[in-house]
Parts: C-alpha cells; sequence; structure tokens
C-alpha cells in the first residue's frame, strides 16, 4: 500500500495510535495521567493493569478499541474501568450493556451467598471522535460525567458505577487558553496529527514523552502500514458519518419546508372557512333565503349550512 502524505505526528484518535499510546504496559504511565485527570481529583490510580479481555464486546464491532482495565487506587482500592474509543451506534445501550456484562462477569461460579455482591466498582470512559453526544440539544459539553442519581432532588443513589464520555468535538479551546492538565489532554487528542512539535504550553514530561511516541519518522515499516490502513479507515468513517448527516440535514429541511407549505394551506382553507361562516350567519339571520339558496350563494355544501345554523342555534 502507498504511504499516505503524513504529518509530524501520529493521529491518537485513530484506531492504531490509540493502542499504540494507550495499550501497552510500557506506557502505562501515559494512560494513569489522562485517566486521572478525567476523573479530576475523585480518583487517583496508582497503578493498572490490562486484562486479558481487551475487547468484552460483540464479535461484530470490529476496529472498535476496547481497553478492560483492573486499576489500585493510591489508598489501595481496586476498580474496573473499561475505555473505548468506538463509533456512536446505539452508544448509550452499549455501554449500558458492557457495564452490565462487567459487573455480571464478576459473579463468582458457586458460593454466591458468601460473596454477597461484593461488586467492585465499575466506570465505562468513552472518548467520542467526530460525532456528538446522542441526544444532547444544543448543550456544548466537552465532559460528561454521569452517575446513578435520584431523578428528583439529584442526589447520588449509587457512586460504584459511571459514565465519562469525552465529547472531542466541543471542546475547542486554542493551545493559549489551556488551563489544566485535562484541556492538554483532550487539545492533544484533538489536534495531535497536525501539531509540528511540543510547545510551551504542553512542556511537561508525561506530554514530551507522549509526543516522543506519536512521532511518525521512528515507527517502523510494519507500524506505519498498520497506521495508515487505521488512518484511511478513520477518513472513511468520517466521510459516511458525514454524508449520513448531509442527507438527514436535508431530510428534515425537507420536511419543515413541506410542513410549513401545509401548515400554510390548511390556514388559508381555515381561513376561507371562517369567512364563509360569517356570510352563512348574516344570510340566515335576514331569513330571507333557503338552506338550499344559501348554500348556492356561499359556494358551500347544504351540510355546512346545516352545521353553521345549528352552532348558531346552540348560542341562542
Amino acid at each position: 500500500m502507498s504511504e499516505l502524505k503524513q504529518s509530524k505526528y501520529i493521529d491518537i484518535t485513530t484506531d492504531y495510535g490509540f493502542k499504540k499510546v494507550f495499550g501497552s504496559d510500557t506506557n502505562k504511565d501515559l494512560l494513569i495521567a489522562f485517566l486521572n485527570e478525567l476523573f479530576r481529583g475523585r480518583k487517583i490510580i496508582a497503578d493498572l493493569y490490562y486484562n486479558k479481555n481487551e475487547h468484552v464486546g460483540d464479535t461484530e464491532d470490529i476496529g472498535t478499541v476496547i481497553f478492560d482495565l483492573t486499576c489500585t487506587a493510591d489508598n489501595g482500592e481496586r476498580f474496573i474501568i473499561e475505555v473505548q474509543r468506538t463509533a456512536q451506534d446505539n452508544l448509550k445501550k452499549r455501554m449500558l450493556y458492557y457495564s452490565s456484562k462487567l459487573i455480571a462477569d464478576q459473579a463468582p461460579k458457586g458460593n454466591r451467598r458468601a460473596w454477597n455482591y461484593a461488586i467492585s466498582e465499575v466506570y465505562i470512559i468513552v472518548l467520542m471522535d467526530g460525532f456528538a453526544m446522542p441526544e444532547a440539544g444544543d448543550e456544548q459539553y466537552f465532559l460528561h460525567d454521569i452517575c446513578l442519581c435520584y431523578r428528583d432532588h439529584g442526589k447520588i443513589f449509587y457512586d460504584d458505577l459511571g459514565f465519562i464520555y469525552v465529547e472531542l468535538v466541543n471542546f475547542v479551546k486554542a493551545e493559549a487558553e489551556l488551563v489544566n492538565d485535562l484541556d492538554r489532554w483532550l487539545y492533544v487528542l484533538k489536534n495531535m496529527s497536525s501539531l509540528n512539535g511540543l510547545s510551551t504550553y504542553l512542556r511537561k514530561p508525561i506530554f514530551e514523552k507522549l509526543f516522543q511516541l506519536a512521532e511518525y519518522s521512528k515507527l517502523k515499516p510494519e507500524e506505519r502500514e498498520m497506521y495508515n490502513v487505521s488512518l484511511r479507515n478513520k477518513w472513511d468513517a468520517e466521510s459516511i458519518r458525514s454524508s449520513q448527516e448531509e442527507q438527514l440535514k436535508r431530510a428534515r429541511e425537507k420536511a419543515m419546508a413541506e410542513g410549513k407549505a401545509e401548515g400554510k394551506a390548511e390556514g388559508e382553507v381555515i381561513g376561507k372557512a371562517e369567512g364563509k361562516a360569517e356570510v352563512i350567519k348574516n344570510l340566515l339571520s335576514s331569513n330571507k333565503f333557503s338552506i338550499s339558496e344559501i348554500a348556492e350563494l356561499a359556494d358551500v355544501t347544504v351540510e355546512f349550512v346545516k352545521q353553521i345554523e345549528a352552532e348558531k342555534a346552540k348560542r341562542k
């Protein structure tokens, strides 16, 4: 396969780039740093272990990157995190399914009474690249931190199951606007392949390692081939998604236009009917014309005149 014209750094939101940066023990300090920023102090991960079942979802989800992690916090707590760089189809239901599977898989084969449902905390983290949160409306949040809570007053009902969605399309900060490491991570995730080097805004050891790892020139020939395939796949998916969004936009605009036209026509009909009703009422009040004559004069049906007459009688 011919080599693509490349930027200095790989796109780390491709399947290959995401795995290379976050998917190995050698570089797990990068993933730990990123996850700790997403938790914003609620959890502090000291170490993590990549479980063997990297993909706990359906086998049909080819191309979707999923890391199943067992994490150890700085206080010794252990919890499970699933990190995804995923497609958008049935996003919310898919994440509910994956979280329930992570919980169900903790049950022992026997002696559940002794186990007593000692379920570890479970978190699903989703990197959403190129598409918006389903049914988000006009919200422009780039970080959706979700838990189970009471509908009426918002108090947390169960704190050991959570979902964090990172919506990159809504992260629009420039380098000079980055105020913390979470901003820096999201900026790098979104813009890595368009950067020419490590700026002063990103001058930290963890990002220095990231930039060194993501240099395209340092990839071996077989790694370049895998990356190029992954990059093409991402472009293809974005092209399909863009086409679908454009088709949906046109369909909505057409439906709105047709709806307005129908509404206008219906309004004209109603307006004419209301006008004729007044004429019929006046003719009925004159007591000079029969029902059939009024219908002919107003260009309406006899039934319509009788209806107006009945309504007029009720009001007396």
